[in-house]
C-alpha cells in the first residue's frame, strides 16, 4: 500500500469544478510535483490534503489511516507557503520552535531541535534576528526549517520559491532536493515552474482542468507527453501537421504537411503501440532539431536569431510551418536572421498524437 494515497478527491465551488476525481499514490519519501498553469486545480488539490479545504468527494489516506476529516494540526502535515507566512515580531528561532511549542514539546527538546533544524537549512547562528533582517532566500529557508522542525509525515511546498530572483531559485532547487534526500520525507511541490519540477521530482504530475493529465518520472513525462497539453506545457515544442499514410510493425509512416501530397516530406515516427490514422500532429523539441547546409534537410530560412546565454534559440521558417531551433552555446555564432539553411532531425526524435487530441476537440 503506498504511504499516501489520494481517492477520487473532488472539489466543487459552486458550479466551478476546481479538482474532479483525482487519483494520486504516493510513496514513503517520494517527491512529487504538481505542475500545472493557474487555475488547473493544484493548489486545491494541495489544500485538500493539508486539510485546509474539505473534498466535496473522496478520500485522504495517510500510512494506512483515513484522514479526510482530520482537522489541520491533526495530520502531521508540514507546509511551506508562497508567502512564508513568518511572524514578524518573532525572532528566527521562535518562529522555526513555533510548532512545537503548539504541540507542547519541552523547553530543552524545542531548543536543541531549532538548532538542529537551522543548522540543517545552514541558518546556524542566526536564530536571534528578525525575519525583516533576513534576505529573501533566507527567509525561504526560515519557512522551510518551521515546516521541518515538527517532523511532519508529509512536507507541502505551496510555490515556495515564487518570489526568489532566478539565480537564488535555481540554488535553492538543488539545496531543497538535497535536504528532502537526506531527511527521506515524503514531500509534495505545487507549482508552475516546469524546471523547479523537473529539477527536484522524482515524479512529475501534469495538472490540466482538474486533472491529472501526465503522470511519470521527468524525463518520461517530457520524452513520451501523452497529451498535447503535456507536451506543450513541459518545456517547447514544434507542432507539425501531418497525415498518416501507411502503419508498420514500430511506426507509422506519416506525410508532413496540411495535405499528404505526393511530394511531401515523409517521416516514420513510432507508433509505441498506440494506433494512428487520418491526420495527426508530430511533435518535436527545438534541441532536437540540427541546422545543417541547404539541401541535406528540409530547407528553410532564419527569421529570428536570439541569444540566451548557455544557448541560442532560433526561429526558421520551412516548408512544414515555422520551427523553433535550440542550439547549445559553444562558442560559435549561428546563421543570422535571413540567411538560408537546412533541418534535420531523426525520426526517433519526433512524438505522434491525434490532431483531435492536439487541438483540445
Amino acid at each position: 500500500m503506498s504511504y499516501l494515497t489520494l481517492d477520487g478527491l473532488a472539489k466543487h465551488f459552486g458550479d466551478f469544478t476546481a479538482v474532479d476525481g483525482l487519483s494520486l499514490a504516493i510513496e514513503k519519501g517520494e517527491f512529487l510535483s504538481l505542475l500545472g498553469p493557474s487555475g488547473c486545480g493544484k493548489t486545491t488539490t494541495l489544500q485538500m490534503v493539508a486539510g485546509f479545504v474539505d473534498p466535496s468527494r473522496g478520500r485522504i489516506v495517510l500510512d494506512g489511516q483515513d484522514i479526510t476529516a482530520l482537522r489541520p494540526e491533526k495530520r502531521g502535515m508540514g507546509v511551506v507557503f508562497q508567502s512564508y507566512a513568518l511572524f514578524p515580531h518573532m525572532t528566527v528561532a521562535e518562529n522555526v520552535g513555533f510548532g512545537l511549542e503548539m504541540r507542547k514539546v519541552p523547553r530543552a527538546e524545542r531548543d536543541k531541535r531549532v538548532a538542529e533544524t537551522l543548522e540543517l537549512v545552514r541558518l546556524g547562528g542566526l536564530g536571534g534576528r528578525h525575519p525583516k533582517a533576513l534576505s529573501g532566500g533566507q527567509r525561504q529557508r526560515v519557512a522551510l526549517a518551521r515546516a521541518l522542525a515538527i517532523r511532519p509525515a508529509v512536507l507541502l511546498l505551496d510555490e515556495p520559491m515564487s518570489n526568489l530572483d532566478a539565480k537564488l531559485r535555481e540554488e535553492m532547487h538543488i539545496e531543497l532536493r538535497g535536504i528532502q534526500k537526506h531527511l527521506g520525507i515524503t514531500t509534495i511541490l505545487v507549482t508552475h515552474d516546469q524546471v523547479e519540477a523537473m529539477t527536484m521530482s522524482d515524479r512529475v504530475a501534469v495538472m490540466h482542468g482538474g486533472r491529472i493529465v501526465q503522470l511519470g518520472t521527468p524525463f518520461d513525462a517530457y520524452e513520451r507527453p501523452q497529451s498535447a497539453f503535456a507536451s506543450t506545457f513541459l518545456g517547447q515544442t514544434n507542432t507539425v501537421a501531418g497525415s498518416v499514410v501507411a502503419t508498420h510493425e514500430r511506426c507509422c509512416e506519416v506525410a508532413l504537411g496540411a495535405s499528404a501530397a505526393p511530394d511531401a516530406r515523409r517521416m516514420f515516427v513510432p507508433h509505441e503501440g498506440q494506433r494512428y490514422a487520418g491526420r495527426v500532429d508530430v511533435y518535436l523539441r527545438p534541441e532536437r532539431i540540427q541546422v545543417v547546409q541547404v539541401g541535406q534537410g528540409i530547407d528553410g530560412r532564419v527569421a529570428t536569431r536570439v541569444f540566451l546565454g548557455s544557448h541560442w534559440m532560433l526561429e526558421i521558417d520551412s516548408a512544414v510551418g515555422r520551427l523553433r531551433v535550440s542550439q547549445p552555446n559553444v562558442g560559435a555564432v549561428p546563421p543570422g536572421e535571413g540567411t538560408a539553411v537546412g533541418l534535420r532531425w531523426t525520426d526517433d526524435d519526433a512524438r505522434l498524437l491525434h490532431a483531435e487530441a492536439a487541438h483540445g476537440r
